[in-house]
């Protein structure tokens, strides 16, 4: 097998992060998505190739002696790592050894109604999912799905997987040009987000090179998408974002809060210092608070 880990790199929200890859010689997902960074590939229900649960442990072990102070285990794959078909005797052995560390898995969503991956999904400190589109017609032409991939299964087993879990849960969807940026696949997605209800979604477009032509959106059309997404903890991941300062007074931050939280990003990229001052003095009053969601920080009605 070619190395199974990579990293630990610093990351914003997690701290120092140790991947962890279970596909690391091939890709094999149920996806083909339009504008995924890795080459084209079949899509497969399956892995075929992938190291052994000990094989997986020992190279977090040997991880552990090289960096002692690693804050989260992320597992990923070169494709999509539900596929890996022992996920739960892995997790499961991950938390033996694991000792402070918290462990993420970054899925594409697509498998959570298979009961099994649903309860091996419950595992996880930090489970993230994907969600492109609510349309089946735009969820086959923007994730070119395998076979028989059901977008109305996943919704309503994400809306399951969140009331059962204890743990933190985020919804990542990325917005591609002229496919999901449609207003009506946009509400679609604000109802089913409204019904899965995460603890965090997280927006972004394309900022690598595609598999296939296709385009990013621009930030204010993320922006725009944000302002929409009312009273749901909503994230725009955007490279380089460009700061727009103004001037707010109490009411002003207070009507924004109410209609979305905002992240200490978006404080910085938005607020003026006597704005930055009044949202403190907010703070003091116990109107607004500062509130950790899933390892992002949100400023948030009381």
């Amino acid at each position: 097998m070619s190395n199974i880990i990579f990293g630990p790199i610093p990351s914003r929200r997690f701290g120092i992060s140790l991947g962890v890859d279970l596909s690391p010689d091939t890709k094999q997902c149920n996806f083909d998505c339009l504008y995924c960074e890795l080459k084209p590939a079949k899509t497969v229900d399956k892995m075929d190739s992938y190291p052994s649960v000990d094989e997986v442990l020992e190279a977090i072990k040997d991880s552990y002696e090289k960096h002692p102070k690693i804050d989260v285990i992320t597992i990923t794959a070169n494709g999509e790592p539900t596929l890996y078909p022992k996920l739960d005797e892995l997790i499961t052995k991950i938390d033996e050894i694991k000792n402070d560390t918290k462990t993420l898995i970054l899925s594409n969503g697509g498998t959570i109604y298979d009961k099994k991956i649903f309860d091996a999904l419950l595992k996880f400190d930090t489970v993230k999912l994907s969600l492109d589109c609510v349309s089946q017609k735009c969820f086959k032409k923007l994730d070119r799905i395998h076979n028989n991939i059901d977008v109305e299964k996943i919704i309503e087993s994400m809306i399951e997987f969140k009331k059962k879990t204890n743990k933190s849960f985020v919804l990542e969807i990325l917005f591609v040009k002229n496919l999901n940026d449609k207003d009506e696949e946009i509400e679609l997605l604000y109802e089913a987000v409204k019904k899965i209800n995460p603890h965090r979604v997280d927006i972004g477009t394309i900022d690598r090179p595609p598999a296939y032509e296709v385009k990013p959106v621009s930030f204010e059309t993320l922006e725009s998408i944000a302002k929409r997404f009312e009273n749901i903890n909503v994230n725009i991941a955007y490279k380089n974002r460009p700061k727009q300062i103004n001037s707010y007074s109490s009411e002003e931050i207070l009507s924004m809060l109410e209609r979305r939280p905002l992240t200490l990003e978006d404080i910085n990229n938005m607020f003026d210092e006597n704005s930055k001052i009044e949202l403190e003095k907010l703070v003091e009053m116990a109107k607004i608070s500062l509130v950790d969601s899933a390892g992002l920080n949100f400023y948030k009605i009381c």
